[in-house]
């Protein structure tokens, strides 16, 4: 069964654990690119540094590229019911969530794809 992570620490462990961490930035990298929003984390990247820019991204995209974020949010297939559990009156807050949500979504994909071949 999918191991639903607390948060995104966990997550990005799980990942680097079950060898799954560059097939996760590969799976972001493509689906970001899908959505026009060209982004190219190196493979070579830290989970930390990959949650710092991953955050400062969404950050972005709500504060200045909106159509362009819910769009990206469309297309990773992000749950919308979580998306309107989320608190949005500060946007730091939210975008570090979202960031979560996003990076949980992608981390779904690999892990089934991994699971499930």
């Amino acid at each position: 069964m999918f191991p639903i992570p607390e948060n995104t620490d966990f997550l990005l462990a799980d990942a680097e654990k079950e060898n799954l961490y560059l097939s996760l930035i590969e799976q972001i990298n493509k689906d970001f690119n899908l959505a026009n929003e060209g982004i190219d984390f190196p493979l070579s990247i830290s989970p930390d540094e990959l949650k710092i820019q991953l955050h400062e991204k969404i950050y972005r995209m709500i504060q200045y590229k909106f159509a362009e974020y819910l769009n990206l949010l469309y297309i990773i297939d992000v749950s919308e019911s979580e998306i309107k559990k989320l608190d949005g009156s500060d946007l730091v807050i939210l975008a570090e969530q979202v960031s979560f949500l996003v990076l949980k979504r992608e981390w779904q994909k690999v892990w089934f794809r991994k699971n499930f071949k």
